[in-house]
């Protein structure tokens, strides 16, 4: 039976939603507010998470927890229907969902979230020439044995990027994920990052079959 940690300052909302998926049964705590939410995280398999909320906002408690707990999944469940803020929650976030929502499509994107995340699954990745030891955070080329060592900058990078496989993350997304600070247009250091990481993890980093650019946005892991 999977746990869900659910954090909805709307009364009638997480009432419902608590009724549903305690109904179809998961094992649900509902919290009204941020207050006390680290007390829980090492008991739940998923967080589903509202982002207007009194005191911490969940765009702050999503970025916090996948800090210190990347492998559990977050769904964002939210009222804000607008691009920028989807692009900001997709950033840490696994899933998005709008407010209003139908019940069995929050279901189905929790179930898919459960087995992207089953820990028995995820302890490992593979991806090309690359075998990836997600508890370990080691990298070894399948191809030579050898293990490939990152810099912290350029292993966060990568980790942060194999957690959104085939999804295009900005230069804004990742470079405030890692250096937790404002993205200043013309700045090199996350390209100059890239290339590094390009050097060591491709096998011609001139033609990356792994880390790829999409030029003027920013870039993806394909897998």
């Amino acid at each position: 039976m999977n746990s869900i940690l659910y954090i909805e300052d709307d009364h009638e909302i997480g009432q419902f939603l608590k009724d549903v998926l305690e109904e179809k049964g998961y094992t649900l705590i509902w919290l009204n507010s941020s207050h006390g939410y680290e007390a829980h995280i090492e008991q739940v398999d998923l967080i589903v998470l509202d982002i207007m909320m009194p005191g911490l906002d969940g765009f702050t408690i999503g970025q916090r927890i996948k800090e210190t707990h990347p492998h559990i999944p977050i769904l964002l469940l939210t009222a804000r229907t607008a691009l920028e803020d989807k692009l900001k929650g997709l950033g840490f976030a696994d899933d998005y969902v709008t407010k209003p929502f139908h019940p069995e499509e929050l279901q189905a994107r929790i179930e898919v979230l459960l087995r992207r995340f089953d820990k028995s699954s995820i302890s490992e990745i593979r991806l090309r020439h690359l075998t990836v030891y997600l508890e370990e955070k080691r990298i070894i080329n399948i191809h030579t044995g050898e293990e490939i060592l990152l810099t912290d900058k350029q292993l966060r990078i990568f980790l942060f990027l194999l957690r959104h496989p085939n999804q295009i993350l900005t230069k804004e997304q990742i470079y405030e994920n890692i250096w937790k600070q404002p993205f200043i247009e013309g700045d090199k250091t996350l390209m100059v990052h890239i290339r590094h990481l390009r050097q060591k993890i491709e096998n011609n980093p001139n033609n990356p079959e792994i880390l790829e650019t999409i030029r003027g946005i920013g870039y993806r892991i394909k897998q």
